[in-house]
């Protein structure tokens, strides 16, 4: 996936902190901040939801792609930085809270998800929190094109389209396609296509995988009527 690879380093004028402003502020309750807490983020991205952590927690961030983890360094760089797969990863250590955010998407089997939620409940202390906040649950997924990005302050600009789409409702994945549009000072403007594969289970699974790798769980909705799914231990 381009975004996360070549095109890497125009995340901030794509999904920047700015984005995450709201989101943060309904999600830090859910966290139960309190003095010297340790966090976990399971995929972390480009660090634009972690940003607005920083003075809650002490932060562990992680990610598959080590260019997005170039990007999330120089927006947290107190934070302790691990590339590492989601679903493999093993730090020999436990935190007070660990977080999943849209990064969960991409697990796109129940295999996957079952084993992404095996790791955050290893990394979590045994009266610790957990959150998880899918873009979306099987019932709440819906098709629709929606458009962004930004102007940097180094001359760089870009412009995106994002398409969603579900082509078969049997199965548990859905596609999104990004058309961008990326300017730089003294180069002709660029066009690219990305594709990308993300996971789309019911609300149902999600509950019975929790359950099956020892989380207890409970839903809470936000804003955007996403369904949030905060656990503890068992």
């Amino acid at each position: 996936m381009l975004l996360y690879s070549a095109l890497a380093n125009w995340w901030p004028l794509l999904s920047p902190a700015s984005h995450y402003t709201e989101e943060a502020a309904e999600l830090l309750p859910l966290l139960e901040p309190a003095a010297r807490m340790t966090l976990l983020e399971l995929g972390s991205g480009g660090g634009s939801l972690a940003w607005h952590l920083q003075p809650y927690f002490s932060l562990t961030l992680t990610d598959v792609s080590s260019g997005m983890l170039t990007v999330n360094r120089a927006l947290n760089p107190a934070a302790e930085f691990v590339q590492g797969d989601m679903r493999t990863l093993r730090l020999v250590r436990q935190f007070d809270r660990v977080l999943l955010h849209d990064a969960v998407m991409y697990m796109t089997s129940e295999e996957d998800l079952r084993a992404a939620l095996t790791t955050a409940r290893m990394h979590l202390k045994p009266d610790g929190i957990l959150v998880v906040l899918p873009d979306c649950v099987k019932e709440t997924f819906e098709a629709e094109t929606s458009q962004g990005g930004e102007d940097g302050v180094d001359g760089r600009a870009l412009r995106y389209l994002e398409w969603t789409w579900d082509p078969d409702p049997e199965d548990t994945t859905y596609e999104a396609v990004y058309a961008l549009v990326l300017r730089e000072p003294g180069e002709a403007i660029r066009t690219m296509q990305d594709h990308h594969v993300e996971g789309l289970f019911p609300r149902a699974t999600w509950l019975r995988i929790f359950a099956e790798v020892g989380l207890d769980v409970r839903i809470a909705r936000d804003t955007w009527r996403h369904d949030v799914f905060v656990a503890r231990r068992a």
